[in-house]
């Protein structure tokens, strides 16, 4: 297997998604930066999707519903949610 500079640009967007989250407490940006990790997939990418390992699938899914879990928290937790309860209150 060919080294790829997938799986560098993959561990960095990761590495700088966990210093967004740990040291700045930016949840979007650290979504951000943890879904465009996803964009670069680490592992074969000449191999179709039913053919990979349990455990590659089983990686790309669990990060994709951490991504995801980032932004439901950072949507969840903003003032939109607020804002849309005063619009359908009439305050």
């Amino acid at each position: 297997m060919k080294t790829s500079y997938h799986k560098f640009l993959y561990i960095g967007f990761v590495i700088m998604g966990f210093v967004q989250w740990l040291t700045n407490h930016a949840w979007a940006e650290a979504a951000t930066q943890f879904g465009i990790a996803l964009a670069f997939d680490p592992f074969d990418q000449s191999q179709p999707w039913k053919k990979r390992p349990t455990w590659q699938k089983s990686v790309l899914v669990i990060h994709l519903a951490f991504v995801v879990g980032l932004f439901g928290y950072q949507v969840g937790s903003s003032d939109l949610v607020q804002g849309f309860k005063d619009g359908w209150n009439s305050k």
